[in-house]
Parts: structure tokens; sequence; C-alpha cells
């Protein structure tokens, strides 16, 4: 067959009829192959073997399929803390307004998967909308490097600020037909409160990751990851500034697992 070269690190390749053709990559697997007179290169193991236009697309079946189901599950319940009713202070000149301990109301958790994984490509484009004087997602889990629009849906001016530490901006007011939408790119990891200047009772959390596995649980803290790679990671479970609980846990293909916090 042919050479590898100009093929990037986790490319697959497809030979059709002597032509290489790029398919779509599969993360965490080595160079898959097809040829249909040299072989099969599956999962790093080379089966020389000529295969008829039929073995040749149940193979290619075999690639796909195998990458479809074979990724793991984690699922489970984290323990949330009661709600509590905190008065907030709108602290718009002070460099330090966050509160010490930075919490979702109503309490929610955000479970991810820690590790060394390959960023994806694109990203898609996360809203934090400010309806009837509040923001409608009190919780906003996305990956670094995410771009967050702040629509205003009232019939009000809002002027959304933060002064936290990975991510200080100030959207300065601005009306309900707002053009173009005020937008932020959330481009260092960490925890961003935000604030509104006009409605001092407002407050919202965007938590900003490291990893591209990750889920908000529901409010009794219900989680469900899906599509996870194979392999040996820590689970986290965040749930306040100060609160990240973890368990190693070993990821083993199409298998599902069940991990509580605490």
């Amino acid at each position: 067959m042919g050479g590898m070269g100009g093929m990037g690190e986790g490319s697959w390749a497809a030979f059709f009829w002597g032509e290489r053709r790029l398919i779509r990559p599969l993360p965490d697997r080595p160079y898959t192959m097809l040829s249909l007179y040299s072989g099969v290169c599956l999962y790093g193991g080379v089966v020389p073997m000529k295969l008829s236009p039929i073995g040749f697309f149940l193979a290619m079946f075999v690639v796909v399929a195998g990458n479809a189901w074979g990724q793991a599950t984690v699922e489970g319940t984290v323990k949330l803390p009661k709600s509590s009713v905190t008065s907030v202070i709108n602290k718009r000149y002070d460099m330090n307004g966050d509160p010490a301990v930075v919490q979702p109301d109503p309490p929610q958790a955000v479970v991810y998967l820690e590790g060394n994984f390959a960023r994806p490509k694109t990203l898609p484009l996360a809203r934090m909308p400010q309806k009837h004087l509040a923001f409608t997602n009190p919780l906003l889990p996305i990956l670094v490097g995410t771009t967050v629009e702040f629509p205003n849906e009232d019939d009000t001016y809002h002027n959304i600020f933060s002064f936290s530490k990975p991510k200080r901006f100030d959207l300065g007011r601005y009306r309900p037909d707002e053009v173009p939408v005020p937008t932020q790119v959330f481009d260092k990891p960490g925890v961003v409160m935000l604030h509104c200047d006009i409605h001092a009772h407002m407050r919202a959390i965007i938590l900003v990751l490291e990893t591209p596995y990750f889920q908000k649980t529901d409010t009794q803290g219900g989680y469900r990851l899906e599509n996870l790679p194979a392999g040996h990671y820590r689970l986290k479970a965040w749930l306040d500034s100060k609160t990240t609980l973890e368990k190693e846990v070993d990821l083993k293909v199409g298998g599902k697992l069940h991990v509580d916090f605490p």
C-alpha cells in the first residue's frame, strides 16, 4: 500500500480500488487502512487478504459500527447541597465582587471527564439569554474557547458584566433589539460569575472547562455522559467554586458504568 505521508495523527484512511481517500477521524484509534488488494488494517492489526467489493464494504461496516457502538457511558447521581437563598449585593465597581463561594441557585452540578482529549475543530455557539429580569440558564458549562451570546429578551435594558479572574468584561447597556447580539469568547478555564449592573438580583455562572465531555445534572442530581473514549480517567463533579468531587474510572469499550457522588 501507499505511504502515510500527509496524514495527521488520529486520521483514518481508506483505499478505494487503489485510490487513497481520508475518512472521518476516530478518537483514540491508530491508523486504519482498507484496501481491496493489499489487506485490511483494523485497530492496529493487519490482516493480509484480498477483498471482494462485498468484503470491502463489510470491513467498512465493522470500522464504522465498531466506533459507533464502542463508546463508553457513565451515569449516576450527585448529592446536591440544599438550596440557600443569599442576598446578592451589586458590587459593580468592586474588583473582588464575587462571593467567597460561587454556587448555582438552584443547586446543580456539572459532571465531567478529565483527560488529554483532542479539541473539536469547531465549537457550537452557546447562549445566555435574559428574560423576566433573570438569566434563563443559572449554570452554563462550556468548553474553553466557546463564544457565548447574551441576548436580551426583556422589554428593558440590561448590562451584563463580570469581574471574575478567568473573564472580566462589561457589555454595557443594551436593548432587546440590539444588533449584533453582544458576545464574549471564554478563552480561559474557570468559574465566571455573571451580574447585571441594572438589576442587582440577577446572577448566573459560566463554568469554562478544558474537556469536551461534560454534562450538567438535573435538579435531582442525575446525569448521563455518553460517547466517552475507553481508558483510565478522573471523573469529576463540580458543585461550587470550592467543591469538586472526583473518582477514578476505567471505561471499557461499549461498557456502561454507574458512579454516584459522593
